[in-house]
């Protein structure tokens, strides 16, 4: 089922020890194309990682837990035969692996997906108290892609053990094929089968809805089309577009609404949290009573009455349009969160459908620029745990999103942590050295009392 082990060097805290390749345990059509959708294509240049961290509550053998994740695993890829797959190119229709001008499809081969082991010093929760953005990316193995695409590995698992207890999963993926909605519940489909052996909720692959009407004109003054006509002309580096070394803060919120004064069920929590950071990093870049350009990360799967198990890129970029300087500062957080949810809230499927024609048509891939991005994964809560095991209980969930998509800073709004008030919401903010130095000690920040989870100490 693996493939022979390859010994990697010590480095800090974390110790690698092998790497293999996971197949899945039932042969699947070999040979069948997975075409990809515009969705998809335009995310090209980006990748994901994900880390979760469990707490362990019995003393195990070094590797025991590590073994039956790897035997699940398998079992898991059965459903996942894009994920094992390899990507090729498509020429009308059909495959041809030399034209790098046409668009990738994933031809399906069980080829697998890399695992690294790894160990790490002390417990999870020491690690939480002092680890900074560098360190955590160490328990999250991605790879670039291959010279010859054809034996890349789409998905990397990494399985790292505390030597003092607990585990960290970690799961990267190319964004091309996935968003991380998608990875999420690659995770918890792997969760549940491990622990009840049963996939409560299989993915489901197929395509997005298909075009309207040939006399459906597209909606007038699209600005959720406009901003992917603009983005995806772009010319963007590889990584974030700023030469400024970028560091992570997680904060915890233990209930924004109420600190924000807003008792309207049309405000959300992620609308209120969006609004402060948008306003937080703007003073921190100099704005006064002016907004910097935000641009909002929301999952449309629901718009476009596709099932949260749907596989595939379903989260659309959309720029919150800034109209007027703000003449008190008092107002400015009001007429943020005005803007966010006149944003959320006027987004319907005809608009996602105009984009999705539109890039049937147009390639390119997207790019933020330097704008501040933030993403809504707070719906990403469920009321069964994400359990590998009845001894581990999951501490911390953390999320990157890398490439031109991220802008010039990063914010993800996730869901409240296990334990905690259903109202609460951890968020982690990326953003430039200097800049997170300032947004931390902001006095509007300070008046929703956030509890920093994971800071970068070494760097602020």
């Amino acid at each position: 089922m693996f493939a022979k082990e390859k010994t990697i060097m010590e480095e800090d805290r974390v110790r690698f020890i092998c790497k293999r390749t996971v197949v899945s345990t039932r042969s699947i059509e070999p040979g069948r194309l997975y075409q990809l959708s515009v969705l998809d294509h335009v995310m090209e240049p980006n990748h994901i990682r994900l880390v979760y961290y469990y707490r362990c509550s019995k003393t195990r053998e070094p590797g025991e837990i590590t073994k039956k994740l790897r035997e699940s695993l398998a079992y898991t890829l059965n459903c996942y035969p894009i994920v094992t797959g390899r990507l090729v190119k498509e020429v009308d229709g059909m495959e041809e692996n030399k034209d790098l001008s046409q668009r990738w499809m994933v031809k399906s081969n069980d080829a697998g997906v890399r695992m690294v082991e790894a160990r790490a010093t002390g417990s999870v929760k020491e690690w939480l108290r002092s680890v900074n953005r560098e360190e955590e990316l160490k328990l999250v193995h991605w790879e670039d892609m291959y010279h010859l695409q054809y034996y890349w590995s789409t998905f990397c698992v990494q399985v790292t053990e505390f030597e003092s207890g607990g585990l960290a999963i970690g799961l990267s993926c190319s964004h091309l094929l996935a968003d991380p909605v998608c990875a999420m519940m690659f995770i918890r489909a792997w969760a549940d089968l491990t622990l009840s052996r049963s996939m409560m909720a299989p993915p489901l692959f197929h395509p997005l809805p298909p075009r309207r009407f040939s006399n459906q004109r597209l909606i007038s003054n699209n600005q959720l089309l406009s901003h992917y006509i603009k983005s995806c002309s772009l010319t963007a580096s590889p990584s974030n577009m700023t030469e400024d070394h970028m560091v992570t803060v997680t904060f915890l919120f233990p209930d924004p609404l109420v600190r924000a004064g807003e008792n309207e069920p049309r405000i959300s929590t992620f609308e209120i949290l969006a609004g402060l950071f948008w306003v937080c990093v703007s003073r921190a870049k100099g704005k006064r009573n002016e907004l910097m350009d935000m641009s909002l990360c929301l999952d449309v799967r629901k718009l476009l009455r596709l099932d949260q198990s749907y596989f595939g890129n379903c989260m659309v970029y959309h720029k919150v349009p800034y109209s007027k300087p703000v003449k008190t500062k008092d107002k400015l957080l009001f007429h943020a969160v005005q803007e966010i949810e006149s944003i959320t809230k006027r987004l319907d499927y005809d608009t996602v459908m105009d984009l999705i024609e539109w890039l049937s048509s147009n390639n390119g891939a997207i790019s933020n620029g330097s704008d501040l991005v933030c993403t809504n994964l707070e719906n990403m809560s469920h009321s069964r745990p994400m359990m590998f095991e009845e001894d581990l209980a999951l501490s911390h969930v953390s999320c990157y999103v890398e490439g031109p998509v991220a802008g010039g800073g990063q914010v993800i709004v996730l869901p409240s942590p296990p334990g905690k008030e259903p109202m609460s919401r951890v968020v982690m903010v990326s953003l430039p050295q200097r800049v997170m130095v300032k947004v931390i000690e902001d006095e509007l920040l300070l008046s929703f009392s956030p509890v920093v989870i994971m800071e970068d100490t070494k760097q602020l």
